[in-house]
């Protein structure tokens, strides 16, 4: 049996209700070179006011595959800071941009570029919403509520499922979501997926850069909440082959013309833009995402582009109710559910608007 690091929150409450004596903690976290999160806390004297009033940091590179052993300082450039669920007071998380020593963005620092592009096109309003899902393994690698060595039955009677038989995890997915509106994070709703052990929560509306800090800061918190429960958080979007859904980040999009009276003729312009584009779009929409997008379990093929209303086996799907009501927004059902936020978000504005 696996060890499992699961918290003692009895234990551990006792040190959190202690006096700071005025002081904050401040968790710092970052994207890696791996895609994934990193984190570290400093203290400071008092709550900041604005971003601009935290202090840059700097943190080892070379361990985190972001810088070589010989030159390995890379600095931590706050952003954006949201309330700390697990520590709580006015302790905060704040998120950070990755910058070399010599002033340019480290090569993971896809927010630099996307922030530019959504200054750029700040007029337009564009507006996101992310579908974000995920699995959910135990320590010994096997997905919650699976039995061990083997499969439960077919999907069906998963999906935005209740009861024990059916809906493993949700303690988790309560947790998170409780963590996210403590915080501050735009998480609009949550369910359970097709593929039992898999979960979506959503996130948005959110405009421009937004919708990236905001993503990705929800991740890290599920990792957290995970975490307590010795739980194993996978961002694969094919996380078991075979007959079983793959897990995607969904992304709706709108700006302010496709959201006005006759904006259905914009959402069309778009989709048509980002048509021509489809191979760029592929190659920022997540690794192996060839393992999900088959033309299968609800997915277009990675090769070919198509759109259409109320179909979800297409690249692009328009809502029922957009094309009813003539106005709206468009969901890309290509994003995987390992994206950078930041590259989609960039690539779906200069695609569209350009």
């Amino acid at each position: 049996m696996a060890f499992v690091n699961k918290s003692n929150s009895e234990t551990l409450k006792k040190y959190l209700t202690l006096d700071q004596g005025g002081k904050i903690q401040a968790e710092y976290i970052w994207i890696d070179g791996d895609s994934g999160l990193r984190g570290k806390t400093t203290t400071l004297n008092k709550y900041p006011e604005h971003v601009s009033e935290l202090k840059e940091w700097n943190f080892d590179g070379s361990s985190t595959n972001q810088a070589p052993g010989d030159n390995s300082d890379i600095l931590l450039r706050p952003v954006a800071f949201f309330k700390d669920p697990f520590r709580g007071g006015d302790n905060i998380i704040v998120l950070n941009e990755c910058w070399n020593n010599d002033g340019t963005p480290n090569r993971t620092n896809y927010r630099h570029s996307c922030a530019k592009v959504m200054d750029t096109y700040a007029d337009a309003y564009p507006w996101f919403g992310i579908e974000q899902e995920y699995t959910l393994f135990d320590t010994d690698g096997q997905v919650l509520g699976w039995p061990k060595g083997g499969y439960p039955g077919p999907q069906g009677p998963y999906y935005c499922s209740v009861g024990a038989s059916n809906a493993f995890g949700r303690d988790i997915v309560e947790a998170h979501y409780r963590a996210c509106l403590y915080a501050g994070i735009k998480i609009s709703g949550v369910n359970a997926e097709v593929m039992p052990g898999q979960w979506e929560y959503q996130v948005g509306p959110c405009e421009g850069i937004e919708m990236g800090d905001h993503l990705w800061v929800s991740r890290y918190l599920l990792h957290r909440v995970a975490e307590d429960f010795g739980v194993v958080v996978s961002f694969h979007p094919k996380p078991i082959p075979g007959d079983w859904n793959g897990a995607g980040c969904h992304t709706n999009y709108s700006t302010l013309a496709m959201r006005e009276e006759g904006g259905i003729k914009a959402i069309h312009e778009a989709i048509e833009k980002m048509a021509e584009k489809h191979a760029d779009h592929i190659a920022v929409y997540g690794e192996d995402n060839d393992k999900r997008l088959t033309g299968q379990h609800e997915t277009g093929h990675i090769s070919q582009f198509s759109s259409g209303v109320a179909n979800r086996g297409a690249s692009i799907r328009i809502p029922r109710h957009v094309a009813a009501e003539g106005k709206g927004y468009l969901e890309d059902r290509r994003p995987a559910s390992n994206i950078d936020p930041y590259r989609v978000t960039e690539i779906v504005v200069t695609s569209s608007l350009a």
